[in-house]
């Protein structure tokens, strides 16, 4: 286990290493910016997406995941987050389509920037993990993509934390509760 885990930390370094900070800030401020966000992915990509979901409400942001019975339509003030390793996923490329036809901005993440979902999209960031046989035994389909996801989604929050002045004890107020 211990040499799975620094394989799969190494490997996550090397994504997050070759992200475009001029891009991250495009999306932090697109992020805050907005009237509503929206996330979607499918799978495990779709639930790296919300457990980012749950940090921006813990924010004060107004956030729903695409998909959820309680979601609101998307108008053109809101920003649509998709995330998507191979950009290909019928349902997500067509989400995309949609709601840019409505005006919004589509921020994509992918491992993919020729894929249909990052033409689709306003802005992409790139998570590019090569596939070689140590990687799929190892990790198997997009196990980096989305661990790598999971990282930079939690890098930004404090950046967007920062710029919002909310801190810890700010987000704790809107944290769920057990009764």
């Amino acid at each position: 286990m211990k040499e799975t885990s620094s394989y799969i930390l190494k490997e996550i370094q090397e994504v997050l290493a070759k992200v475009d900070e001029s891009v991250v800030d495009e999306i932090v401020n697109l992020i805050i910016s907005a009237k509503k966000v929206f996330v979607y992915g499918v799978g495990r990509s779709g639930l790296v997406g919300k457990a980012f979901a749950v940090r921006l409400v813990q924010m004060g942001l107004n956030v729903h995941f695409i998909g959820e019975t309680t979601t609101p339509i998307v108008e053109a003030t809101d920003l649509v987050i998709i995330v998507s390793n191979t950009g290909e996923t019928m349902s997500a490329v067509q989400t995309a389509n949609i709601v840019r036809r409505v005006g919004a901005k589509v921020i994509s993440i992918t491992s993919n920037m020729h894929s249909k979902l990052a033409q689709a999209s306003n802005v992409s960031l790139e998570l590019t993990t090569v596939k070689d046989e140590q990687r799929r035994k190892i990790t198997p389909l997009g196990t980096l993509f989305e661990d790598s996801t999971f990282l930079l989604f939690d890098s930004i929050v404090p950046v967007i934390m920062a710029k919002l002045g909310q801190n810890e004890a700010s987000l704790r107020r809107r944290h769920a509760i057990w009764v």
